[in-house]
């Protein structure tokens, strides 16, 4: 099975940036991030698709994080800008290789998970 090797994470201030990288042992056919702050539910935050390179992004940081990837090296950025305080969480890396039907699209079923990294952003 695909292993996700996440970067560590961090603690800033808010208005500062960080990068989070994830790399897939294998093939993925989309990658992403999650994350769950203390007592909240789990969100979807960014995603891609590796063959077309298409991404999408959660309302609450469209403009201000950018997922990016190197295909050589199976990896995936998760540039983050404008950090808010809001921001903070455990972010987690996904990838998937396979696709379901869902609301008349195709959405990735996420198979492989990775350890989950702490982001910190204070006021």
């Amino acid at each position: 099975q695909v292993q996700l090797v996440e970067s560590s994470g961090d603690s800033v201030q808010a208005g500062g940036s960080l990068r989070l990288s994830c790399r897939a042992s294998g093939y993925t056919y989309s990658m992403g991030w999650f994350r769950q702050a203390p007592g909240k539910e789990r969100e979807g935050v960014a995603s891609i698709c590796t063959g077309s390179g298409s991404t999408s992004y959660a309302d609450s940081v469209k403009g201000r994080f950018t997922l990016s990837q190197d295909k050589g090296k199976n990896t995936v950025y998760l540039q983050m800008d404008s950090l808010k305080p809001e921001d903070t969480a455990m972010y987690y890396c996904a990838a998937g290789v396979s696709e379901k039907l869902e609301r008349g699209d195709l959405v990735p079923i996420y198979d492989y998970w990775g350890q989950g990294t702490q982001v910190t952003v204070s006021s």
